[in-house]
């Protein structure tokens, strides 16, 4: 039996949680990621707020495992310039470097509060020299995961299409560059699928299995840094070779939906359920499987 377990950002499917979590309980979901609340990051909801939305998880039988921040989601001064042909995907991220020491510490007491294990973290908007910026993000990420470690917490870095750390083969170097227990990495195939890197297998062939901590799955197709969001599955992500690998490489964490696609009238729920279905789908297909 393999040991994933599915979850979900839960705006990806509404931004009314109840809303989100009656359809991802109803999928067969059993954790919950949490980024934006109404048209609220969670970094900014108050302790009451924050315990008020744990509650509401697990009456539903579900665990927050990740809180999915946007620490180190900004400009880095005195860098590069910032690379213009990404997207910068930014739910409610509009920070400057001057704000990440109070979001980073909210983030910690937010996963406190939540029981999550998991804080996710970037590695600053996308520069024109990614491998320059690569000590001041090592420097960075070590301090957060200093701090995480005295938690019992994991900073997990999101390779992101947007920031430094985009690709399997930047982050495996920065995973080398810093050989932390409290850092490793959230693997998001299809991000790194828009800067052009075939993620599996190529990508994740570049990654120590041992330190992914947690996987989006969504799914696209790319042209000229531009994806096109569809049903998991059915577009350019090479899904069932990736769980297979996971399996394989004895991945225990859970696979979480960040389904990006929405109806032309901007509907997010109907898409999300299908994807979490197909992703359910898919999760059980790798359970019948030999090993």
């Amino acid at each position: 039996m393999t040991p994933f377990s599915i979850a979900a950002i839960t705006d990806e499917f509404s931004l009314d949680l109840d809303t989100a979590l009656d359809a991802m309980a109803k999928i067969g979901m059993t954790g919950a990621e949490l980024r934006l609340i109404g048209d609220r990051n969670m970094i900014d909801l108050s302790d009451a707020e924050v315990a008020d939305v744990r509650r509401r998880v697990e009456q539903r039988g579900m665990q927050v495992i990740s809180i999915a921040s946007p620490v180190l989601k900004c400009v880095l001064p005195d860098a590069p310039p910032v690379d213009e042909r990404l997207e910068q995907d930014v739910f409610g991220s509009a920070y400057t470097i001057d704000d990440q020491p109070r979001l980073s510490k909210r983030a910690f007491e937010i996963a406190e509060i939540t029981g999550a294990t998991i804080i996710r973290v970037f590695s600053y908007w996308r520069t024109t020299a990614p491998e320059r910026c690569l000590d001041r993000i090592v420097a960075a990420l070590k301090n957060l995961a200093d701090q995480a470690a005295e938690r019992d917490l994991i900073i997990g870095l999101e390779n992101e299409q947007a920031c430094n750390v985009a690709t399997g083969a930047e982050t495996g170097r920065l995973l080398a560059s810093l050989d932390h227990p409290a850092l490793k990495a959230i693997w998001d195939p299809a991000n790194a699928s828009i800067l052009g890197e075939v993620p599996f297998p190529d990508g994740y062939s570049k990654l120590p299995p041992s330190r992914i901590v947690h996987v989006h799955a969504k799914d696209c197709v790319v042209k000229g840094y531009t994806p096109t969001w569809g049903a998991l599955g059915t577009m350019g992500i090479d899904w069932r070779g990736q769980l297979a690998a996971l399996k394989r490489d004895g991945y225990q964490g859970a696979i979480s939906l960040e389904t990006h696609w929405r109806t032309a009238d901007g509907d997010r729920l109907k898409p999300s359920i299908i994807c979490g279905e197909n992703l359910r789908d898919l999760v059980a297909e790798m359970q019948n499987q030999p090993a």
